[in-house]
Parts: structure tokens; sequence; C-alpha cells
């Protein structure tokens, strides 16, 4: 079904992407201070830093699954504030949590639900990307979702496997695009921040990841999501 983009205050696109999930089981909690209690970062960089104990199996979760508008500081972009059109030194991060509750095929169905149905973005406009060894998540974005093989982009460690520090809870990831110029054709070049913007990143966090850079799989298997208000 196809329906009109929806053109929304950043109060509304807020109020929409926490109601979506609360909806859904997700209990809404409030955003967690810019000096986290962290020794490995500075400042909140992401709302998963809060979780991070539960991710870790050092705390229990109050509940399965979470959804925040969390305020951040990101530090490790800093470089691109000013030389991009989609960096900021401050931004609110929405997300979307799950403590070993659903994993891969839930939050992509979710997340590709909420950004055509709910914000009314034309699917082809949207352009997603995997990591490269990810062979499910593709699987799901072709054959559950529908999205054509070619616009679904295998990328490296680099791009599509996400972690908040050197050490840590740490996963491989997918990411969702929006194509401003499809009349420029289908060669796809998701590096092309003039066509491809990234709005929504759905991190697969099921390691930890030690300082020889060892990864060893956590207790459970868990969603972090991110996407920028701004």
């Amino acid at each position: 079904m196809s329906i009109s983009p929806k053109f929304l205050s950043g109060s509304e696109i807020r109020e929409t992407f926490l109601d979506f999930y609360a909806d859904r089981g997700h209990k809404i909690l409030p955003s967690a201070s810019l000096v986290p209690e962290d020794p490995t970062v500075l400042l909140t960089i992401a709302g998963m830093l809060q979780f991070k104990p539960i991710f870790l199996g050092q705390r229990a979760a109050t509940s399965p699954r979470a959804t925040t508008s969390q305020k951040c500081i990101r530090t490790n972009d800093i470089e691109n504030v000013g030389r991009t059109a989609r960096h900021h030194t401050f931004f609110e991060m929405l997300g979307n949590f799950s403590f070993g509750d659903y994993f891969k095929k839930q939050a992509i169905a979710w997340a590709w639900e909420l950004s055509t149905e709910v914000f009314g973005l034309p699917a082809k406009n949207l352009v997603v990307s995997v990591f490269r060894e990810d062979d499910e998540a593709f699987a799901i974005w072709r054959d559950e979702i529908g999205i054509p093989g070619d616009r679904i982009q295998r990328m490296g460690e680099a791009d599509n496997f996400w972690q908040s520090g050197p050490t840590g809870p740490c996963g491989p990831c997918s990411e969702i695009y929006y194509d401003f110029h499809p009349e420029r054709g289908d060669n796809i070049d998701l590096e092309d921040d003039t066509r491809f913007i990234e709005f929504y990143n759905l991190v697969f966090m099921q390691y930890n990841k030690d300082a020889e850079g060892n990864l060893t799989p956590l207790q459970n298997q868990n969603i972090d999501t991110g996407m920028g208000l701004e």
C-alpha cells in the first residue's frame, strides 16, 4: 500500500516513534545523563549506552523491550561536524531495544513498517545495507520484506559492524538509507551523501569485544537501534 509521506515537526516525529514501539510492547524510558557512568566513554554517544550493563549480563532488564529518545554528544564523529550536512555535536537518538527478546526478523519488519507505513516514505526511495557476512539479514530484507537484491548493499566492518568503543558489546548492523535522487539511475554508491542519507541503523548486538579484539557471544541476542531525530 502506498501512502503519502508525513510532514511532521521534530516533536511529532519523536512522539510517533515512541508511540509506535510502545504499542508493540516497549517500555518508554527517559533519556539518560549526557555524562555516563562508563569509564570507556567521555559522554553519552548513543541510546544503547544506558543499557550496556544489560547487554553484558551485569544487570537485569526491567522490561524485555524498551524505547527512548536519548540526548547524545557524538565525540567520535566530531571531525565531520561542519564538513557534512548530516553531522551535529548534539542530537537526539530515537531507539528501540530488545534484551534477549526479538531479534533480526522482527526488528527489520518493524523498522520497515515504521518507515513506509507510518512515516510514509516511498519504498522505491529506500536502500538498505547489511554486513558483508550477514546472509540472514540479507535474506530477511529480500525474501520477507521484498526489497530487490540489487538494492541491498553488502558493506564491510567499517560501515556495518557497530561498537560503542574499543571494547564492549557490538555486532553487525543493517542501515536504511533514503535516496533523494533516484533519477540518477541504478548505480548505488552509499558513500554519496548528496544522494543517499542513512536514517535508521539496526544493530544486532550479539558479541562482546575484549581489549585484544576477540569476539565472545553475549548471553542473549539483543537489538539496539538508532534513528537521528534531526
